[in-house]
């Protein structure tokens, strides 16, 4: 609670306070040199906090970081493998570390990332997003209760993303583990995590899910429509309105209430194929709530 970090006088985290709820996958996010690594790397007991408490599923990470690390795996933005060994030899390697060394474990475990059939070649010629797997089945080696992911898509291309994301999602359910992901790229997230803390200079400048972060900043909804209505004012039924492009109009409302009135009043002129709300996305509330932290 209210944890500091200063480096030779710098701060790099001021006053951060929050709490993960067992069993979820919460999102850490804000730009590069927010302080994202920071945290992890305090929550995990390999640094100090210059000031203020640290509770890890129960235990202080300054005087139990070593007990928080068995119960905890980290996936970081590079793959920590050894590119000469097989994935089986890498996952065998590791299991001895971590004192588990359970060759059914590292069976199951490349069966759910789906390596299994390449576990006999080596790492170094993977691509990243089967390199990132490895890596994920590495970190759960010893049946974590917690798990730590420090940009966990980062080098990787969609369907590379589309694949972690699936598969940490598999996890979290499947073995009831909780996730705290880090990541400066906030779209990837969003339909992944259960909350999210957003980190902008080393502060917590909001936290919360995406329901109550709609709730409290989306005031106006901007909703694009792909509809055959004619518009030539700058308004509709009193909704202000901008082309945006052909057959596609954007209208401003005041709530999601104004949503299905509006769209029933389109379809007795014309047809409507789709509507989307355009400002509510994860990055979107994102740079909302950093704009208003800067005025």
């Amino acid at each position: 609670m209210d944890v500091t970090k200063k480096i030779n006088g710098h701060s790099i985290l001021a006053d951060v306070s929050f709490s993960i709820e067992k069993g979820s996958i919460t999102g850490l996010l804000g730009p590069n040199g927010a302080g994202k690594t920071t945290i992890i790397r305090l929550l995990n007991g390999v640094i100090d906090a210059s000031h203020g408490r640290i509770s890890v599923l129960g235990k202080n990470p300054k005087t139990e970081g070593e007990e928080i690390r068995k119960n905890s795996g980290i996936v970081t933005e590079s793959a920590s493998l050894y590119h000469d060994m097989t994935a089986w030899d890498n996952l065998k390697f590791f299991s001895r570390i971590y004192g588990v060394n359970d060759e059914r474990r590292i069976t199951y475990l490349l069966d759910q990332f789906d390596l299994l059939e390449v576990k006999d070649k080596l790492v170094g010629t993977f691509s990243t997003g089967m390199k990132k797997r490895v890596s994920l089945a590495k970190a759960l080696l010893h049946n974590p209760k917690l798990l730590f992911l420090d940009e966990p898509t980062n080098g990787l291309d969609p369907d590379g993303i589309n694949s972690v994301i699936y598969y940490l999602d598999r996890v979290n359910k499947e073995e009831d583990v909780t996730i705290l992901i880090c990541s400066h790229v906030l779209h990837q997230l969003e339909h992944i995590c259960d909350s999210y803390l957003f980190l902008k200079k080393g502060r917590i400048i909001e936290k919360g899910t995406k329901h109550d972060l709609e709730e409290k900043y989306l005031k106006k909804i901007r909703l694009l429509v792909e509809t055959g209505l004619t518009v030539k004012e700058r308004s509709y039924m009193g909704y202000p309105i901008e082309h945006k492009g052909q057959g596609r109009i954007e209208f401003s409302l005041s709530s999601k209430d104004e949503i299905a009135p509006l769209l029933r009043e389109i379809l007795k002129e014309t047809w409507i194929h789709s509507s989307v709300i355009t400002n509510r996305s994860l990055e979107s509330l994102y740079f909302k709530i950093a704009g208003e932290h800067n005025e």
